[in-house]
């Protein structure tokens, strides 16, 4: 089998990059997170940290790495269909409810509340990013990444 190790390192560097993006918006255009788009950030993170780790691992586990950092990302799109879902029904609200409140209690979020603690709304509206709200860039992000690494998972020597 041919490596795929390009693939997970470029997924994990750009899953980062992404995050950095993120605490952009939070930090500099002050969009805050809800607690559907830091259950987003922790997707993001855990399908990097999967690439990342498996990308510097040994090639004969580059198939395990590529198909579970593929789950991450799948889960991650999961979740950003489900903010699309509630952004559309504008009755729905993720806004102070058990989530957020069982979020910003998980350790990461009482020791980096910077990064993981949910302080918005799902339903608030930001200005577009080229013409798509975040959790549809999210979506469209989150669905390469799981193309790419089952493309990798399945991939075959020539």
């Amino acid at each position: 089998m041919k490596t795929s190790k390009p693939v997970l390192l470029a997924v994990g560097i750009v899953a980062f990059l992404l995050i950095g993006a993120a605490l952009y918006l939070q930090h500099v255009k002050n969009e805050l997170p809800c607690p559907l788009c830091v259950m987003q950030r922790y997707a993001f993170i855990t399908t990097g940290l999967i690439c990342l780790v498996f990308a510097a691992l040994p090639r004969g586990l580059t198939k395990l790495g590529a198909s579970l950092g593929a789950l991450a990302a799948l889960t991650g799109a999961g979740i950003a269909s489900w903010h699309l879902w509630v952004k559309a029904h504008p009755a729905i609200s993720c806004g102070i409810d058990p989530l957020e409140t069982s979020l910003n209690k998980i350790a990461t979020a009482e020791w980096l509340p910077w990064l993981f603690k949910a302080d918005g709304l799902c339903s608030t509206e930001y200005e577009p990013l080229l013409g798509l709200s975040t959790p549809q860039w999210s979506l469209i992000w989150f669905s390469i990444f799981a193309l790419l690494l089952i493309w990798a998972a399945l991939r075959q020597s020539r």
